[in-house]
Formats: structure tokens, C-alpha cells, sequence
């Protein structure tokens, strides 16, 4: 059923000065639309620059038919997908490094001899290797002059036009250039989709895992790809002692993410890709919020 708004509103301005509006009516989406997005509204339409506190007064939601496009519908808004895994105490993500310990440094009953009544906080400990989770591995993770998170631009890790390419698991493990010919890939992040992010947190997913050869990393090196991201354990071949694809592309400063997820969500393009990790210095791995943002249609 549409539903209608009625309410005041006052707006008053940084610089001086107010305007006010009385028995206010606007088309909404759903139920309920909160004080903040009709402020926001407001703000927006009436084009108001330097606002300050606003308010929305007798407020009341009511049935009629609408006479335009509901101002709380987000046609037209970006669609953000999450790529990465939870990271909770315990988690193995690589056999042989130690799970993470993620536990109360200050915990909220302790708190409580430190601040007024009623007021508590939690202040977190985290013990981890910096392989855990969904993470970027930057040059330094294989070079010891190569460059480490500090000193990546924020360029390198966010909203990278990228693309998906799907290589089942249960078509092969072994992922050649082959699989990478005809797809448009220069300056973009490469994604391979394999599936094997259905076994995570199991003991399938540490073995006999999807994996790209030297060639495949050659290939995406003379494409001047900029990141390339799997779903799966590691993006080497674990079999041996070498790592000819961690070699070839941090060697070429281009950056990977190991562990990604819920790539089956994604197109094939039309999205661009981030993977922010903290400004450490040293270090050259870490966990990241690994993201896809598409343009949802009108």
C-alpha cells in the first residue's frame, strides 16, 4: 500500500539564520522513514548549503497514493558486496601458522571500576600472524627491498576497475593463460573464481587446492594487470618449495588477495574492487575488507 509523510521541519544554519516548514508531504518507500533521511531530503532538494542542527516535528505516516518516486528509494545507489572472510578467535586459515587470539583486553564488567555509573567500554586484544583471514600480500611479503604497506599508495588498493574470471575447481586445479586469453584485463584487478571458498574453515580446503602456474603469472605480468585475487587457499601451487607466482607478480609490484569469497556474487564486470589494509610499516601481508561496489540501475 503507498504510504505518505506529514511533518515540520526546522533548519537552522551555521552561519545564522533558519527556515522552517509546516504539514510537509512527501511519498515514501515502506513504513517507516527515519528524522535523518528526511532532514537529508530536505537538505538536498531545497539545494541548502552551510546547515547545521535540524529538526523533524509531529511526524505521522499515513496511506495514500503516491504522486512521485518515494524520496527512501535507493534505485539508482552503489550496491557494496562483501569479498572476505569473518575473522574469529581460533580461525586457521593456513596449516603450520598459529590461529588468531582475539579475547578482552579491558572487558566491559572491569570497566565499570573506571568510569561513572553506567558508562562502560571494551577495549580489544588481538594476537595474530599477519596471514590470516582474507589478506593483500604487497612486495615486502617476498622481497626484502621491496615496498611494504606503508608505502602502497591508496591508489594501488582502492576502486580498481576489475573482473571476474571463472575457472571452476571442478573443471581443474591447474589455472594456465590459457584460462586467461580473451578477456580484457590490462590495469585492472584480475579475480579468479574458483569455488573454493565452499570449503572454507574445513580440512578440504587446505589441500590439493586451485592454483594459477608460473605461465598464468607471466601472462597477467605482460598484461600490466594491476592485483590479482583468488578464492582459494594460496595462489602458488603449495606442493613444492618455490613460489613462481608470488615471484613473478609481487616482483612486478602487482599486489594479490588470497582467501577471497562470494565471488559467484559478482558480474563478470562493470564493478570496481578495493582491499584497504592498515598503514603498517614492515610489513608486507594483512587482513583486508576486500569489497566490490556496483551501480545498482535505475
Amino acid at each position: 500500500m503507498d504510504k505518505r509523510v506529514k511533518f515540520d521541519f526546522e533548519i537552522y544554519f551555521t552561519n545564522g539564520g533558519s527556515i522552517k516548514g509546516e504539514d510537509f508531504r512527501l511519498d515514501i518507500a515502506g513504513d517507516h522513514i527515519s528524522d535523518k533521511e528526511l532532514a537529508d531530503y530536505i537538505v538536498a532538494d531545497l539545494r541548502l548549503l552551510m546547515v547545521g542542527q535540524t529538526k523533524i516535528l509531529n511526524k505521522e505516516i499515513f496511506n495514500e497514493v503516491h504522486k512521485r518516486k518515494p524520496v527512501n528509494e535507493k534505485a539508482g545507489s552503489d550496491l557494496f558486496i562483501d569479498l572476505s572472510h569473518t575473522i574469529e578467535d581460533g580461525l586457521v586459515t593456513y596449516k603450520g601458522l598459529p590461529a588468531p587470539i582475539i579475547c578482552d583486553y579491558l572487558s566491559r564488567e572491569n570497566s565499570k571500576a573506571l568510569y561513572a555509573e553506567g558508562t562502560t567500554f571494551q577495549i580489544g586484544k588481538i594476537e595474530m600472524v599477519s596471514n590470516t583471514g582474507t589478506y593483500i600480500d604487497c612486495p615486502f611479503h617476498r622481497f626484502e627491498d621491496g615496498k611494504d604497506l606503508s608505502e602502497v599508495g591508496l591508489e594501488c588498493f582502492t576502486d580498481l576497475d576489475a573482473i571476474v574470471i571463472r575457472v571452476p575447481f571442478s573443471d581443474t586445479l591447474e589455472i594456465t593463460e590459457e584460462h586467461l586469453k580473451n578477456y580484457e584485463i590490462r590495469n585492472r584487478a584480475v579475480l579468479i573464481h574458483t569455488g573454493w571458498d565452499s570449503r572454507w574453515n574445513t580440512e578440504k580446503y587446505y589441500e590439493h587446492h586451485p592454483y594459477l602456474t608460473e605461465g598464468a603469472a607471466k601472462y597477467l605480468k605482460d598484461c600490466s594487470v594491476k592485483l590479482v585475487g583468488i578464492d582459494s587457499h594460496n595462489i602458488d601451487n603449495t606442493k613444492g618449495k618455490t613460489r613462481p607466482v608470488h615471484t613473478t607478480l609481487l616482483g612486478a609490484e602487482i599486489l594479490i588477495v588470497e582467501h577471497l569469497c562470494n565471488l559467484y556474487l559478482l558480474p563478470a564486470e562493470g564493478f570496481t574492487f578495493s582491499a584497504i589494509p592498515p598503514k603498517f610499516k614492515g610489513v608486507g601481508t594483512f587482513p583486508v575488507r576486500a569489497m566490490a561496489k556496483l551501480a545498482k540501475p535505475d
